[in-house]
């Protein structure tokens, strides 16, 4: 089993700055691929950005230029990060964190965190 804890939403204005984290502990060996999705009202869960453990990245086209994940490991603790730059409105949301391996054996999602920017 892997826990899930995120951090990090909020408020902010257009043009600001939000950083989302996500540690993961329990079963973090299992862990190959950490992602960051989104939810906004009346609208798909969708993929904002990805980081595998290879360190390889992807990022939806919405956000790439302005959002950056990372990854950092240590000792029992895996934490994802979300840098977020340049918010616009329309990246309001939910944001939800989901850990798994590479072939979904192991499919793990965080609480989510509401991000508002404001125009």
């Amino acid at each position: 089993q892997v826990q899930l804890v995120e951090s990090g939403g909020g408020l902010v204005q257009a043009g600001g700055s939000l950083r989302l984290s996500c540690a993961a502990t329990g079963s973090i060996f299992s862990i190959n691929v950490m992602e960051w999705y989104r939810q906004a009202p009346g609208k798909q869960r969708e993929l904002v950005a990805a980081i595998t453990s290879g360190g390889s990245t992807n990022y939806a086209p919405s956000v790439k230029g302005r959002f950056t994940i990372s990854r950092e490991r240590e000792n029992a603790k895996d934490t994802v990060y979300l840098q977020m730059n340049s918010l616009k409105p329309e990246d309001t949301a939910v944001y939800y964190c989901n850990v798994r391996s590479y072939a979904y054996e192991y499919d793990y999602w965080g609480q989510g965190t509401q991000v508002t920017v404001s125009s």
